[in-house]
């Protein structure tokens, strides 16, 4: 008899809108593991492990809930909360009436949620008691948690999905300003794990620490990789480093999953003080990590490999860096890195198998090995647009290609070299060719005393400069670093070099996902104002 996750990849009908619901007609243990939450769940206690069983019945009362108010196919719904209960719950009870989840980050500004929601054209809107308080137009329906008093026994039957049903809107960082309204269906959003399910499962991914952000592409992924894999999974409101730091000494994962940005907060921890021994793999998604915050992180942890003597477990952890983005739908590339690695320089490593991708001319035509050009991406997991937004949506699709937004290179032996965001870099193809990003790669691997920086270009007088932004460790000494910073970038940003300043943590902007906006920083520079 085929085993549960092979019966779950030839299942032609399975996709993100019926994982749960599949992975129960396939006969999975209801008393296998659910989720894990780090708040209560009703009346479950916070980090209690749902059952299978019991996270069916979770959400079929808050189906019902859904139901009887008259919320069903085609309705758009936003969650604006905080807790990862109330948005995966939600989520997992709005895909089983048909309706279309639209999943918001928590710290989005007031006014730029109300104007999201507004082109949402949402039916409504299910905002936690701290985020309903903000909203003053939107169309509040209910907090998340009255979901849950609905009886589970009057959920209606499940909507069957057709593979083209938009089953989920996400949204991006918002580098930029109100951010962009990521759809995707029923499949597309299925396709990388259903090639997974044909794999041997990876070391770590029995337990789970999921340290994503919840409303994001990359944590829908997760629950729905974690159902059909039948393993723990516990899910962390909060992302910042002490936190994750905290519930890995407690709870003992075996795997964490994050952003860059929180691999930086680890990264300024004194991570020998702690018990991390748990940690078989780092996963990293969204923008690539940068190499010294790697290196701390493999450095700590344990990892089985295989020698003449058998399979052993030795000191020193993997980290699988890569590039994703939730149009993407899932990272796009992988590079494992582990102790002993020397493969950095912001490579991103190869496509997954059921990816292709290539650097393009303006135009869309390929260019050869060692030429930076804009990344192309294409894939079965590849979003179909922004919701109600077709000028984006088409903006980024060039010659039969996804555009990412990246400016990337490719090595003669098919690795792919991440340079840059596009809006950050002054990149013409016969023109000067000054990355920020980088840049920033460069200074942190040779300023040991730096744990992060930032770097931005702004034009001036009809050319360009650069202001350099330094975040020192607390014992760094007080001295010029300019040369030092010069010479790391190399000579075309060296000749621009403006300024170097040392800042404090909380002194850059950034989204609510935790990248740095450049944008607002360039513009304070051309108003004049210092950061």
């Amino acid at each position: 008899m085929k085993s549960l996750r092979a019966r779950l990849a030839a299942d032609p009908a399975i996709g993100t809108g019926n994982v749960l619901a599949t992975v129960i007609a396939h006969g999975a243990d209801l008393n296998g593991p659910g989720l894990t939450f780090d708040t209560p769940v009703d009346h479950y206690p916070a980090e209690h492990a749902l059952t299978l069983g019991e996270l069916d019945e979770r959400v079929q009362a808050r189906t019902a809930w859904l139901h009887e108010h008259g919320i069903g196919r085609r309705d758009v719904v936003a969650i604006w909360a905080t807790e990862a209960q109330d948005i995966v719950l939600s989520f997992l009870a709005l895909t089983r009436v048909g309706a279309i989840p639209a999943l918001m980050n928590g710290k989005m500004s007031p006014p730029i949620a109300e104007e999201f929601i507004r082109r949402l054209r949402a039916t409504g809107v299910l905002a936690d008691a701290a985020h309903r308080e903000l909203l003053h137009e939107a169309p509040i329906l209910a907090e998340p948690r009255e979901l849950g008093t609905a009886d589970p026994a009057k959920a209606p039957e499940n909507y069957r999905h057709h593979a083209d049903d938009p089953v989920v809107i996400t949204h991006t960082s918002g580098t930029t300003g109100v951010p962009k309204a990521v759809m995707h269906t029923h499949t597309t959003l299925y396709a990388a794990l259903k090639h997974l399910l044909t794999m041997p499962q990876a070391q770590g991914t029995n337990r789970i620490l999921n340290a994503l952000p919840i409303p994001h592409t990359a944590t829908v992924l997760m629950v729905n990789q974690v159902l059909g894999n039948r393993a723990d999974m516990l899910l962390l409101s909060s992302q910042d480093a002490p936190n994750v730091l905290h519930h890995i000494e407690r709870w003992k994962p075996h795997s964490v999953y994050g952003f860059a940005v929180t691999w930086a907060g680890l990264a300024r921890e004194d991570l020998t003080s702690h018990d991390l021994d748990s940690v078989r793999m780092w996963f990293n998604t969204g923008d690539c990590a940068h190499e010294p915050h790697i290196r701390k992180l493999v450095a700590v942890g344990t990892r089985e490999t295989v020698t003449r003597d058998g399979r052993v477990t030795v000191k020193g952890s993997h980290f699988i860096d890569g590039l994703g983005s939730s149009e993407m739908g899932h990272n796009g590339f992988h590079i494992t890195h582990t102790i002993d690695s020397d493969h950095y320089g912001r490579c991103i490593g190869k496509p997954y198998e059921f990816a292709e991708a290539a650097v393009l001319t303006q135009t869309g035509e390929e260019l050869p090995a060692g030429k930076p050009g804009l990344l192309g991406f294409r894939s079965p997991s590849v979003s179909p647009g922004y919701w109600n937004d077709s000028v984006n949506t088409y903006r980024f699709r060039l010659n039969g290609w996804f555009l990412t937004g990246d400016l990337a290179y490719r090595d003669d032996s098919g690795h792919y070299f991440h340079l840059d965001r596009i809006p950050d870099a002054v990149a013409g193809f016969d023109g000067p060719q000054l990355f920020t990003s980088l840049s920033e790669e460069r200074i942190l691997a040779a300023l040991p005393e730096v744990l992060d920086c930032t770097v931005i270009i702004t034009p001036a007088n009809g050319q360009y400069v650069a202001d350099v932004l330094l975040e020192l460790a607390p014992n760094a000494a007080d001295e010029d670093r300019s040369d030092a910073v010069k010479a790391a970038v190399g000579e075309e940003v060296a000749a621009i070099i403006r300024k170097v300043s040392v800042i404090g943590s909380d002194e850059v902007p950034v989204t609510v996902t935790g990248k740095v906006r450049k944008v607002a920083l360039r513009e304070t520079r051309l108003t004049g104002a210092e950061v």
